[in-house]
């Protein structure tokens, strides 16, 4: 069985966790903020975990994540 290559730009994006789940950043926090309220820019900062309809293109992407 040869190598398979990982896609990058998802690894940048993407981390397991411990238990084996796929956590990613939320989306709508790297401008025009100032509309904003401070409670919406602080949840964003939370990181949150892939939808599992998602999870396996993810996995796919990142087969030794």
């Amino acid at each position: 069985m040869p190598k398979l290559k990982t896609r990058k730009a998802a690894a940048k994006r993407f981390r397991a966790t411990g238990t084996g789940k796929i956590v990613r950043r939320k989306a709508f926090k790297s401008h025009l903020l100032e509309h904003k309220s401070s409670n919406k820019k602080r949840s964003l900062r939370q990181s949150t975990l892939v939808h599992e309809r998602d999870e396996l293109n993810v996995r796919l992407m990142l087969p030794y994540l």
